[in-house]
């Protein structure tokens, strides 16, 4: 004996009121969900994938749905074929299933025929730029190859004189519709590639392309303050649309070239400064490099290598920021080299007074011997 069959209704999860549309969005959920292709070798989501699309068939259809709800599956039987599923065949139904399988595979379908007016492409390009030029901004000319509108033919592809003609494959559309077992599938239409239109004589410059490529130099105003991987947005100089499209645009990606001096981080910039030993232990001042020229900074006396020095507005002053940053200053104490016999001399003299009170003249190296000592007993 044939197992009942369900209500459509509760098969599509709507009230027995239920508009077309929401209808179809359920229906559409319950494909993406079970359709065979998301769910190989799985009968259970097979089955219910085809209860989803017999229901659909009949409640999107005027007639038949009102024969459903007046009589129920004995109503519709006929109309099915007998078979139920297997007999149906649904303009409603194929523009809805070509929209769900657009949304699976990311194709184009249903209602709506795909333009067949492209926009063009967007380009990048890359481009190395001091770190002076990206804290104070500049201006810069750059090349790039670029597909532009054949000027022969002003972008149709076929030669003066003469103009595209219709598909005779798509009637214009750019699509044609392939019957797949159950359920039809719109493809690109593989005579005109989808621009809906042929050229039976074509440009003699651009071949039939209606686009060449061609070397363009471009002016770029870099703004103060850019970083390392900000992005400049030149409109409308990517590469030219296709069937009259508008154009893409170019992105100039803004890489900054390793300095001498200075690491960047943020709105701060950093360097190493050596100092001299004596220096570190009496202090003194120093002229320190920033990007507006030297400038003096004090160093305490007992200064360790590896201390930070702050200089407040030395920095960059970030795109979208009112305020500058800082510059820090790392410092490196300098062991002196190619010392006199008279320099070596002071050094060992200077180096037997400090003996006799080590912890006090190099606190951290008594700590560290200290700590040595505890770790080896």
């Amino acid at each position: 004996m044939a197992a009942a069959k369900k209500d459509y209704y509760e098969v599509l999860g709507v009230n027995r009121d239920a508009g077309d549309e929401e209808i179809k969005k359920s229906f559409k959920k319950l494909a993406m969900k079970f359709h065979p292709d998301r769910n190989p070798d799985n009968p259970k989501a097979e089955e219910s994938f085809k209860e989803a699309k017999e229901a659909y068939e009949i409640l999107s259809d005027e007639q038949k749905r009102a024969a459903y709800d007046q009589y129920g599956h004995a109503g519709v039987d006929q109309s099915m074929g007998g078979g139920g599923f297997s007999g149906f065949n649904s303009g409603n139904f194929s523009d809805a299933f070509g929209d769900i399988f657009g949304d699976i595979f990311g194709g184009g379908g249903g209602r709506n025929q795909r333009s067949n007016v492209y926009r063009g492409a967007d380009l990048r390009y890359n481009l190395e730029i001091s770190l002076e030029d990206a804290a104070k901004g500049t201006e810069t000319k750059i090349r790039i190859p670029v597909q532009t509108n054949c000027e022969t033919c002003h972008g149709s592809g076929a030669r003066p004189g003469t103009s595209p003609v219709t598909c005779t494959t798509c009637n214009g559309h750019g699509q044609v519709r392939m019957q797949q077992g159950f359920f039809s599938v719109q493809q690109t239409c593989p005579k005109c590639h989808g621009s809906g239109k042929m050229v039976k004589e074509p440009c003699p410059t651009c071949h039939g392309g209606g686009r060449i490529k061609q070397n363009k130099t471009l002016n770029v105003k870099i703004p103060a303050g850019v970083d390392e991987g900000d992005r400049i947005r030149l409109s409308g100089e990517g590469e030219a649309g296709v069937n009259g499209g508008p154009t893409g645009d170019l992105y100039v990606v803004v890489h900054l070239k390793e300095h001498a001096i200075f690491q960047r981080e943020g709105a701060n910039l950093h360097c190493e400064m050596p100092i001299s030993f004596s220096t570190a232990a009496l202090g003194g001042e120093i002229e320190v490099p920033t990007l507006d020229g030297a400038a003096k900074m004090k160093i305490p006396s007992e200064t360790q290598t590896g201390s930070v020095f702050r200089l407040r507005g030395k920095g960059i002053k970030p795109l979208r920021s009112s305020e500058h940053g800082d510059l820090m200053v790392h410092v490196v104490v300098e062991t002196p080299v190619r010392l006199t016999e008279k320099q070596k001399d002071l050094l060992r003299e200077f180096e037997s007074s400090t003996q006799a009170d080590a912890g006090k003249h190099s606190p951290k190296n008594k700590s560290w011997v200290d700590k040595a000592r505890d770790f080896f007993s």
